[in-house]
């Protein structure tokens, strides 16, 4: 088996820092590339809300000079440590003036930072200023969404005669779309080459994602039906031209779960373990669900949603169909927070039908842990989905989902089949309120009047598994495509 040396760079990498799946991602996988017996280093920023302290950093000597075109050489520090519970290495590039901020990539109102585009080029060649001041030479640099997308560029263009960056390849995987990085074309003066423009070229601006998706060798999404959907202009947001362009190079690949942390037998989160073998456990998570949010603890089906509230999520569109959804023999839970409408909207209705429906604006993590416990359905009727994982934690918890079928979504919930029993969910296609109440009711339907299907549905769901071994395994055989150029 060929063994790589392998660069990672992101913008972000649970538990240090994350708003959203490229932390999970960057978090895990590399500790399954290194299980695997390749050498993987990963580098992110040094956000101010990282702790030194309490992650034991170890602060390099001397600091790491980074070369920004125009805009001269700037300098910063490096902090090193390791991932938790693993031997790999991380790397945070240390620059108080970029990442001393409240926020990874916004202003408090929503906005991104208006020096976003410097902020993460410098973060793009500082990390291949790194490897050379480790004297690691990489065979795969692996860069995550727009944030370090410049990075074949560097390559073919800076470092195009470095010694150090011989025979590399680069992988470039898009866990959102809709996140491009434009930005006024100037920045190529700071990326230090107006080469390979046209590439990056989006309306007149730059678009970070559009030239890595061009020059990286090979690029993949984070699940197979992603892949084929950002080809299209629904899902492609403007760039699904360039998604077909590049089909040849692109392959999706689902995320994997931590079942360590996502598993009922021994959550310690939920006040009854249970397995799929014996499910008597969770009764005993629903009825605490109910008594957290002060339903009446009833005979009746409980959906949960634990959900960032905010339009990709399809939160709207729950909006709309929650009053006919209520008007069900059902009870309903949400956790989340997000857009404030949301806020505003369903705490109104928890205050109007509290015997019915439970809110929580927040996040919390045993709370989300006893509401995939506790639900008997759990409900994500988002617009675009590219992996999803709640799905699946509900799988392995024997809480069969309702989704709209895209994205991840589709490729990991398999629709109920009333006759067999066969299946793990409900799905619908075609997002609005009317499919949204129609398949709530379905589930509605199963739950009071098919209580054999609906047991074989829950342990259907819970013998599933979606691995980080295998999403590494994949992740290799995209190293060495990359490697021998396809």
């Amino acid at each position: 088996m060929d063994r790589f040396n392998v660069l990672f760079i992101a913008s972000e990498c649970a538990p240090f820092a994350k708003t959203g799946g490229l932390g999970d991602v960057a978090g895990v996988l590399p500790k399954y590339i290194k299980k695997y017996g390749h050498d993987i280093k990963v580098v992110i920023p040094r956000y101010w809300i990282i702790d030194k302290d309490k992650y034991n950093l170890e602060k390099l000597i001397p600091p790491l000079g980074v070369p920004m075109g125009i805009a001269g050489e700037w300098w910063c520090g490096v902090y090193k440590g390791y991932l938790p519970d693993s031997d790999v290495e991380i790397y945070f590039i240390d620059h108080e003036g970029f990442y001393g901020r409240k926020d990874l990539y916004n202003y408090e109102d929503g906005t991104g930072y208006i020096d976003n585009d410097n902020r993460f080029m410098f973060l793009s060649k500082a990390a291949l200023q790194l490897s050379k001041m480790l004297g690691f030479k990489p065979d795969i640099i692996h860069i995550n969404d727009w944030h370090t997308a410049m990075v074949p560029h560097m390559l073919k263009t800076y470092y195009k005669k470095d010694s150090h960056f011989s025979n590399v390849s680069t992988v470039l995987t898009i866990h959102n779309m809709q996140y491009q990085g434009v930005f006024y074309s100037g920045v190529m003066d700071v990326l230090g080459s107006w080469e390979y423009y046209f590439d990056y070229e989006f309306k007149g601006q730059v678009n970070f994602l559009k030239g890595g998706m061009y020059l990286s060798d090979m690029v993949t999404t984070v699940s197979e039906g992603y892949a084929r959907e950002i080809q299209t202009p629904e899902f492609g947001y403007g760039l699904e031209g360039v998604a077909r362009d590049i089909s040849y190079k692109l392959e999706g690949i689902l995320n994997g779960v931590d079942y360590d942390e996502w598993n009922p037998e021994v959550d310690k989160f939920i006040p009854a373990n249970y397995s799929e073998n014996d499910l008597s456990g969770k009764m005993i998570c629903k009825e605490s669900l109910q008594r957290k949010f002060g339903l009446p603890v009833r005979d009746v089906p409980l959906f949960g949603v634990v959900s960032r509230l905010v339009h990709q999520k399809g939160i709207d569109i729950l909006a709309e169909a929650i009053y006919r959804i209520l008007s069900l023999d059902i009870q309903f839970v949400l956790v989340g927070n997000g857009d404030p409408w949301a806020h505003f909207f369903f705490g109104k209705i928890a205050h109007e039908n509290p015997e019915k429906f439970g809110c929580y604006i927040g996040y919390d993590n045993a709370l989300a842990h006893l509401v995939e416990a506790g639900a008997d359905f759990f409900v994500m009727p988002s617009r675009f989905e590219p992996c999803g994982l709640n799905q699946m934690y509900s799988l392995r918890y024997g809480t069969p989902p309702v989704v709209h079928a895209v994205g991840g979504l589709n490729d990991t919930v398999e629709n109920f089949n009333e006759a067999t029993g066969d299946g793990t969910g409900f799905k619908f296609f075609g997002l609005n309120a009317h499919n949204l109440f129609n398949t709530i009711g379905w589930a509605t339907y199963t739950y009071y009047n098919l209580k054999d299907k609906l047991l074989r549905l829950r342990q259907n769901g819970m013998q599933k598994r979606f691995t980080w071994d295998d999403a590494a395994t994949k992740y290799l055989k995209v190293y060495k495509r990359a490697k021998n150029k396809f």
